[in-house]
């Protein structure tokens, strides 16, 4: 096993573990909200190392067609996650993706809620374009993507175990783009199962591939 993989799988293994002392399962995302600062620094300094030896340096240009695809969310510091982590009434986040669809240039992020008592099940859901940004340095795209917001669903697909077409979605409205800056996102590692992200207000993603949405 080269250096690359054992960090890689120290990585996942150490948010594995994390998750299952501090959520409960493997399946929410996990948030630096739900950590102590050692577990968060920790993460922190494995992620910087994976990043160093990323094996596609110049993903926009070489590995483009490797963003395809359903990207399971397994850990992320950035605001609209952690308060996904905080929902009140009784509901709380699942599974949370991201799909990518190159040739449209286009993605939407999905976060799946239940409640407790398990009464409602449904989602919510942000759509988006995004284009390779070209930075100052480069005329050519390198890791950096910038992004529109589109359009924010919120559905219920069941209650009390019945689905609810009607209400799926029930509320849809225009997605809000910061004020005052575009949207961004790098792409600092990718792999074929594996990518991490940073945001443009620094915030961490760590994404694995799936096959399909569960």
């Amino acid at each position: 096993m080269n250096n690359r993989q054992t960090v890689k799988e120290k990585l996942r293994s150490t948010l594995e573990q994390l998750k299952t002392q501090r959520l409960g399962n493997t399946s929410s995302p996990l948030t630096d909200v739900k950590l102590e600062e050692k577990s968060a620094q920790e993460i922190e300094q494995l992620t910087i190392t994976l990043e160093a030896l990323n094996p596609n340096l110049y993903p926009l240009r070489h590995a483009l067609p490797l963003l395809d695809g359903i990207w399971k969310l397994d850990y992320s510091t950035a605001r609209e996650i952690k308060s996904l982590a905080k929902l009140p009434y009784g509901f709380k986040v699942g599974e949370v993706y991201q799909i990518i669809d190159i040739e449209t240039q286009s993605f939407f992020n999905q976060a799946f809620v239940t409640h407790t008592l398990g009464v409602l099940s449904g989602y919510v859901k942000v759509t988006a374009t995004f284009e390779p940004a070209k930075e100052d340095y480069s005329v050519l795209p390198n890791r950096r993507l910038n992004v529109n917001f589109k359009k924010r669903y919120l559905a219920i697909e069941k209650v009390a175990g019945f689905n609810t077409p009607q209400l799926n979605p029930f509320k849809v409205v225009a997605a809000n783009n910061p004020s005052g800056r575009i949207p961004s996102l790098d792409v600092t590692y990718l792999d074929d199962n594996l990518r991490i992200g940073r945001g443009g207000d620094g915030s961490l993603f760590i994404l694995t591939k799936v096959p399909q949405i569960n």
